[in-house]
């Protein structure tokens, strides 16, 4: 890191703040210098307050603080006043500027340019981890989380439901290993359950062990499909299903066997999808590996507690004081039923894992059950109950494929990279350079349905369309991708200029224009935008400014030109600048679970 910090060196000191990190956020500096040009002025404040209260620019400048969040005596205006007699421009601040209640400063331009191409440029390529970490920070650093997320259940098929938690889950693990975290990916399986009664009664009458070994999933959907039809109009199908179920949760091993191989071709063939969408997990567990010991240990202390009712045999926790209504714990046959399986795998995880925070990423249709869920491990008096939080999100509507029928994964990953490799052969002389153009094609294809997914809050619903979803014009997935292609294209388009001299031989004050400045400004912030990410989880603020950055990058195209600027010098200082904008946009896009493409 010499470059940065040898240049910082020699610019005017400033105070240490914590909880920033200047090395890995450079506009933290800044932001710094503008709290400390108020506190010179106001010695009745402290740095780290002022600090606090620097938000980004209104009004085109580049930081403001609003002066009535301090309460100070006098008016506004004569509080003004005070800091703007004392201000003198430095390295690091040029200009302060009052209007009503704000103070708007703008940051040195040639210092802004200078460290933040610099700080990205080394946090990108002179690591000790040798890997990017532009955007990282150490904040998690000695904690550790763990999320479950995905979850889908044996015998289906991996339906669109879940490809919004596989989406976000994989998006909130990223955020947090960036920060610092040790982080556990824990898929939950629902293997368990009554259901693996009907297919085991099921697979007796329609099962193929050809079929089962081609497609497991699908060949036990098809199976679960036929199983219910007869139970519809037999109930004999039902009682023996159940019959069968609570032999497995006995531990009959001749009615676990079939179900074990179910579930280990099952993990199979989802973890090849999963390989597709670029995630990983750490652990695929289930229902089924929950043991028994918690289940009852829960029933007891809830009964202890005077919260347990006798409801036929069944047992139900009352949660009407905290207006939760009563929850089944225990069916009346004694067998478990999921929220028993859930207290019990989170006393096992924590157990296992000492977590110091565990997100269960589970739809918004299930907001009453994890409320449940977490009143009652509260109620158990587990000391690390509040580390359990519970991120939800809406649902995707209107999700069939284009022939209309309901979707499954695998086809809408087929179905999207159809029509992008339709779209890639429109341009034959870039077709004839893509390497893989299958491969590409199935990457935007992934990247439109996961930045359709991820580009609103995720508490909302979102209907799906194909036709937009598709699209390289507007804010799609394709457009991202498209925009990461274009710049790197450029270095292969200017190969005079390459190799690019050192940071400190670039002549970054040659970076006159406007659109320039705009983008590096952008570039500065991401580890900010990275910083908010984590507190509210959503994607989404990752994702517009992915958009923000293109669009600023689409803008300077013209005016800020490589490829026939006679000015050598001025050429390598933009080639440099699109360059750490290429790294920048490939990281949120990385952070996003995408894997940005070289050319398409």
């Amino acid at each position: 890191m010499a470059s940065t910090s040898s240049f910082v060196a020699n610019l005017p000191p400033l105070p240490q703040i914590p909880g920033t990190e200047p090395e890995r956020s450079v506009l933290d500096s800044f932001r710094i210098a503008a709290a400390k040009i108020v506190v010179d002025a106001l010695p009745q404040l402290s740095v780290e307050q002022v600090y606090a209260g620097v938000d980004y620019g209104k009004k085109g400048a580049d930081f403001t603080i609003a002066l009535p969040r301090f309460r100070l005596p006098g008016k506004v205006d004569e509080v003004a006043k005070t800091v703007l007699s004392q201000f003198q421009p430095n390295d690091w601040i040029e200009n302060v500027i009052h209007d009503k209640a704000f103070l708007h400063f703008t940051c040195r331009t040639t210092t802004l340019l200078r460290l933040v191409l610099t700080q990205v440029h080394d946090l990108t390529y002179n690591t000790a981890s040798k890997q990017p970490e532009y955007g990282t920070n150490t904040l998690g650093k000695g904690k550790k989380m763990v999320i479950e997320y995905s979850s889908p259940n044996i015998a289906k098929a991996f339906h669109v439901g879940h490809l919004r938690s596989t989406i976000i889950g994989a998006f909130i693990t990223n955020l947090y290993r960036a920060c610092g975290w040790e982080v556990v990916g824990v898929n939950y399986l629902g293997d368990w359950g009554t259901q693996f009664g009907l297919i085991a009664v099921g697979f007796e009458k329609y099962g193929n062990e050809e079929a089962l070994e081609q497609d497991a999933i699908k060949h036990l959907l098809e199976i679960y499909v036929k199983v219910n039809a007869d139970a519809e109009k037999d109930p004999s199908v039902k009682a023996e299903a159940a019959k069968f179920f609570k032999r497995m949760e006995d531990g009959d091993e001749s009615a676990l066997v079939n179900w074990r191989k179910w579930r280990d071709l099952s993990i199979k063939k989802y973890a090849e999808e999963y390989k597709r969408l670029n995630v990983t997990f750490d652990e695929y567990i289930g229902e089924s590996l929950v043991g028994r010991e918690w289940m009852d240990k829960a029933v007891e202390r809830l009964t202890a507690l005077n919260l347990i009712e006798d409801h036929d045999g069944a047992k139900l926790v009352n949660l009407e004081k905290w207006k939760m209504g009563r929850a089944v714990l225990l069916k009346k046959d004694g067998s478990s039923i999921y929220l028993t399986r859930d207290i019990a795998g989170a006393v096992e995880r924590y157990n296992k894992y000492k977590f110091d925070k565990h997100i269960y990423l589970i739809s918004s249709q299930q907001d009453l059950h994890m409320a449940q869920f977490m009143k009652i491990i509260e109620l158990m008096e587990f000391p690390w109950a509040d580390r359990v939080q519970h991120v939800n999100y809406g649902l995707v509507l209107g999700m069939s494929t284009r022939k209309g029928t309901v979707v499954f994964l695998d086809q809408i990953i087929k179905e999207a990279a159809s029509v992008m490799h339709e779209q890639m052969k429109k341009n034959e002389d870039k077709y004839n350079a893509v390497e893989n153009p299958e491969y590409v094609s199935e990457e935007i294809g992934i990247s439109a349905v996961k930045i359709q997914d991820m580009a609103a809050k995720r508490i909302n619903n979102y209907t799906f369309n194909w036709d937009r979803m598709l699209s390289f014009e507007g804010d799609t997935g394709p457009y991202l991708q498209y925009a990461h292609v274009r710049l790197a294209s450029i270095g292969r388009k200017n190969p005079e200029l390459l190799p690019l001299p050192e940071p400190a031989a670039i002549d970054t004050s040659l970076l006159t224009e406007p659109s320039a400045r705009d983008i590096i400004f952008l570039l500065g912030s991401y580890p900010d935008v990275v910083k908010t990410a984590i507190r509210t989880h959503e994607p989404s603020a990752v994702v517009t400014f992915a958009f923000r950055l293109s669009h600023a990058i689409s803008s300077a195209w013209e005016a800020v030109i490589v490829k026939g600027e006679p000015d050598i010098e001025k050429a390598r200082a933009r080639l440099w600048m699109y360059i750490c904008a290429r790294d920048v946009l490939g990281a949120a896009m990385r952070l996003l679970s995408l894997r940005p493409l070289e050319r398409m």
